[in-house]
């Protein structure tokens, strides 16, 4: 069931509200840009989020293919969401769980987690090795 949370990057000049339902699967992904800034995304759809405040503050990250938009708080340096340009579901954002302001320790713990091998392009795969992501 979807549920509006708000979240905010660390000096809140991002933030942001996502419906959410976070009783579906969560990410965590062994590739070059996930595993180094341990990114923890949820799902949202592009009319399941919101940017409210600090678009200006906000710099585009893009490598390899160029498909993804990774996001950064200009000030503070945190990714609070990226947009996912072509993915199964279509554009989608990615929601990092660690930024979500009204979610308790409770409910992050109960976040069912998928593991992926981006660093090997087996996206419908886990790594063999994951419980450090």
């Amino acid at each position: 069931m979807l549920k509006t949370y708000h979240g905010s990057c660390h000096c809140g000049a991002v933030t942001f509200e996502a419906d959410l339902d976070l009783t579906q699967t969560s990410y965590r992904c062994n590739c070059s840009i996930c595993r180094r800034n341990r990114f923890w995304p949820a799902v949202a759809k592009p009319e399941n989020f919101r940017l409210l405040t600090g678009e200006d503050d906000l710099t585009l990250y893009v490598f390899n293919t160029k498909k993804n938009h990774h996001l950064f708080c200009k000030h503070c340096g945190v990714r609070c969401f990226g947009i996912g340009n072509e993915t199964p579901m279509g554009t989608m954002y990615g929601v990092n769980l660690g930024c979500l302001d009204d979610v308790t320790d409770e409910e992050l713990s109960r976040i069912p987690i998928t593991y992926v091998d981006g660093r090997d392009d087996r996206w419908q795969s886990a790594p063999e090795f994951f419980t450090h992501l």
